[in-house]
């Protein structure tokens, strides 16, 4: 199944894409069957589990089987996207998680996961404007896959680990490098307004498999700059599951970056980089997880 979010009436109410079109969750329900007890936010769904997933499926069967069903069914090309999780309660990033692109900024390659975090204020979602910060010249695009947690989680074993994730989705975890490198701490150059584009998806983790292969690709103005697959992480989506809650709690609704591939801006030759600038459109691919663009312009 995919979740989104779109705004309606200044908050971001959940949507499931089907075939024929976005359906409006809380609208559906109000006209069908105002008894009828399904997920009205992302989180619900999420915190919800199986029992919130079955109720959205039996919701999207019960419309897709009705006649008028165009009347409860909306196009993507008229909504504005949310980002595709709202309001997670950690947002947990992991650097340097694939072999090649550790290779293009000679750097060593990690014996254990480097974590660092970002804000909610970083969220964003599919088709908005990103406004590059007056303070940066240096802003690097990094597509990377997204694990939703949806089950608490801590002291998982590796094993056990996909078995508490819900889905997965696409971010783009844009970066200043100028910012970023200043210090040894990255957190500046990660976590300027809208750095943490998310979605358009939310697809839940039995429609994607597994993790671990998957086409993963970035263009810029239609050129591509990012083209791999998750099959070149260092440290796997269960491992860092799993290491992750060996040191913290993890909660539903918790998202995690897995770290980018080669490509980016700052493995070309110092005097071959070229940043992002006012105009660019950036997308970001993965197989089974849909696409996510955003345009660039000046602040």
């Amino acid at each position: 199944m995919k979740l989104l979010t779109f705004r309606k009436n200044d908050s971001f109410t959940l949507g499931v894409q089907t075939e024929f079109g976005v359906l409006d969750v809380v609208q559906a329900v109000k006209q069908l069957s105002p008894a009828f007890t399904v997920p009205a936010t992302v989180h619900e769904a999420i915190n919800g589990g199986a029992a919130a997933t079955d109720a959205l499926l039996n919701l999207v069967n019960l419309v897709l089987e009705r006649e008028d069903r165009a009347s409860l069914l909306l196009s993507e090309e008229t909504m504005i996207y949310g980002p595709c999780v709202t309001h997670p309660n950690k947002i947990i990033c992991v650097g340097l998680n694939y072999r090649k692109h550790a290779e293009e900024t000679n750097a060593p390659i990690p014996q254990y996961p480097i974590l660092f975090n970002k804000f909610n204020n970083t969220l964003t979602g599919h088709g908005h404007d990103i406004a590059l910060p007056r303070v940066t010249k240096e802003v690097d695009y990094e597509a990377e896959l997204v694990i939703v947690i949806g089950k608490q989680a801590k002291y998982v074993p590796k094993e056990e680990a996909l078995d508490h994730v819900y889905g997965y989705c696409c971010v783009n975890d844009l970066s200043a490098r100028d910012l970023q490198m200043r210090t040894q701490q990255w957190l500046l150059g990660k976590s300027c307004d809208d750095f943490s584009p998310l979605g358009p998806y939310l697809v839940t983790a039995d429609e994607v498999g597994n993790p671990n292969n998957l086409q993963i690709s970035t263009t810029v103005n239609g050129k591509v700059r990012q083209n791999s697959n998750t099959a070149d992480m260092i440290f796997h989506c269960d491992e860092i599951v799993s290491y992750i809650s060996q040191h913290m709690t993890l909660y539903p609704g918790d998202i995690i970056l897995t770290g980018t591939p080669e490509g980016v801006v700052l493995g070309d030759p110092v005097d071959k980089r070229v940043y992002l600038k006012d105009g660019d459109v950036v997308t970001i691919s993965i197989e089974k997880l849909g696409s996510l663009t955003n345009r660039m312009v000046n602040e």
